[in-house]
């Protein structure tokens, strides 16, 4: 099998294709066959280096922290799951892997994976996995966002940026997006009440907000700042900076900068799935690469500026069972 890992870190470059054995399932663990994969932040600073804490110094290392396919096998005690199945899931944040999502086979825990919704290619549902699960936990777990609140969405074209603008509408927010203004059109139609272009607005000029999520790390104080009385705001944007930042905020109380690690299990991605039956959510797709063009999509994703997901394609069929 074809299998995406780095021997070094930094940008784009050091991903390479490389050909591996098709692994085993061992107890409690099921074999997916990948047809989708998606850039995420969490892929970008692996790359980097720039979480060195969890993934070391030992190469090679896997990328890919989602995917979509169908079950290919299933380990010892593995019940509910059936081989043919199609799935999404993603493999453990947390954890050093040497082979990950973005792979033509990926081993994880059967509890890491759910069917993929009625009507979703692999391709769109691998588009969903991270964004959607983030959003949820952005907007009920960590800030609590509760109808005629207003919410702030910064980096609202992004791929998290989109279901957070998505869900915050849903949920009854009254949404501004911070983006670029040629994505102004595509957000409105997504759910935002009105788009700021973020080189033309300062923090200062907006506000305030009973719901700040912000995706990019940058500026946290400033627009912490821009909180109403009460107001919550949370950051999946990590850095040097943004991890100071949220510290220093210690002092303000319900109104400090909060931040989570997302870690999907099935009843978390079940929940999505029901989102995205009931036609809250949709998924949001800048571009599709071919597996061996990995790395131009990890240099649109660095580049930014662009309206969505970045999908990685296998070389095999779309395995969803799905329309396509």
């Amino acid at each position: 099998m074809k299998a995406i890992q780095i021997f070094s870190y930094g940008d784009p470059d050091v991903l390479t294709v490389t050909e591996l054995e098709r692994p085993e399932p061992g107890p409690g663990q099921v074999l997916v066959a990948v047809s989708a994969s998606s850039v995420n932040g969490h892929d970008a600073l692996v790359r980097s280096g720039a979480m060195k804490i969890v993934s070391g110094r030992r190469f090679p290392i896997g990328l890919g922290l989602d995917f979509a396919g169908v079950v290919a096998e299933t380990g010892p005690g593995v019940a509910g799951v059936r081989t043919g199945e199609p799935v999404w899931g993603t493999v453990h944040p947390r954890e050093k892997h040497a082979v990950a999502g973005a792979a033509e086979y990926v081993v994880v825990a059967a509890d890491r994976i759910a069917p993929i919704p009625a009507g979703l290619t692999a391709v769109q549902a691998a588009a969903l996995v991270v964004p959607g699960i983030t959003a949820l936990a952005a907007l009920r777990g960590a800030t609590h966002l509760t109808a005629g609140e207003s919410a702030l969405v910064r980096g609202a074209a992004g791929g998290v940026g989109t279901a957070v603008v998505q869900l915050a509408h849903a949920f009854g927010g009254r949404v501004t997006a911070l983006a670029r203004t040629r994505h102004a059109a595509a957000l409105i139609d997504l759910g935002a009440d009105q788009v700021l272009d973020y080189r033309e607005t300062s923090p200062g000029e907006i506000g305030p907000f009973d719901v700040i999520v912000d995706t990019v790390g940058t500026d946290l104080g400033r627009y912490r700042r821009r909180l109403s009385p009460g107001g919550r705001m949370v950051t999946v944007g990590l850095s040097g900076p943004a991890i100071a930042a949220i510290a220093a905020s210690t002092v303000y109380g319900s109104r400090r900068i909060r931040t989570f690690s997302a870690d999907p299990r099935t009843t978390q991605l079940a929940e999505l799935a029901e989102q995205v039956a009931s036609g809250t959510i949709v998924p949001v797709i800048d571009g599709v690469y071919p597996l061996a063009d990995i790395t131009s999509a990890h240099r649109t994703f660095d580049e930014g500026g662009a309206m969505g997901r970045q999908i990685v394609r296998m070389n095999g069929p779309e395995g969803s069972g799905t329309s396509a």
